[in-house]
């Protein structure tokens, strides 16, 4: 039996490279990077032998928080602008029984926050994001008063004392209808 010598044809693989671009780019184009937004908050963990506060009897420890399903904002009972929000909430927080119609100190100061179910995301998030700003304010100037440093770059043992001083206390109701 005789062999033919004949060549096997090659495959052109010049346009798979193109092919194999093209297909990288069409999956770029249409894939969707989800980004997340949301408040990255860490629950404190529950001390067994920590006494539960009655808070009934002293209302002057609690600022009272509430977003309606028209994003307005009510601040004890008074209405007020996001804006102002971190100034008020500061003021509370560091009253330190000078004004008998805010808290006694940081450590008993608690933000009650309550939403509307029809209260908007991106006012949800202004919120939160105000009252943290405000905790994150008192606890740098905390910071600079007796380190001499900023919050952010403190060790961890000193983070702790003045995060012991502003204990971050924000209280979040279960929505209301409205």
């Amino acid at each position: 039996m005789a062999r033919s010598n004949r060549s096997i044809p090659e495959i052109n693989a010049g346009s798979m490279a193109d092919i194999a671009f093209l297909l990288l780019i069409f999956f770029l184009v249409t894939t969707t990077m989800d980004v997340d937004t949301g408040i990255s908050r860490k629950l404190p963990v529950l001390d067994e032998e920590q006494e539960i506060e009655d808070m009934q009897g002293n209302d002057r420890n609690i600022y009272e928080v509430y977003v309606n399903n028209k994003d307005a904002l009510l601040v004890e009972e008074e209405e007020m602008n996001i804006d102002n929000l971190r100034e008020g909430a500061k003021k509370f927080l560091n009253n330190n029984g000078r004004d008998p119609k805010l808290s006694d100190n940081p450590e008993k100061a608690i933000i009650s926050l309550q939403n509307s179910r029809g209260t908007s995301y991106e006012m949800y998030i202004s919120v939160q994001n105000e009252l943290t700003a405000a905790y994150n304010e008192l606890r740098d100037e905390a910071a600079l008063k007796k380190y001499n440093s900023n919050y952010s770059v403190l060790p961890k043992d000193k983070k702790k004392e003045i995060r012991k001083m502003y204990p971050m206390k924000i209280s979040e109701a279960e929505p209301f209808k409205q």
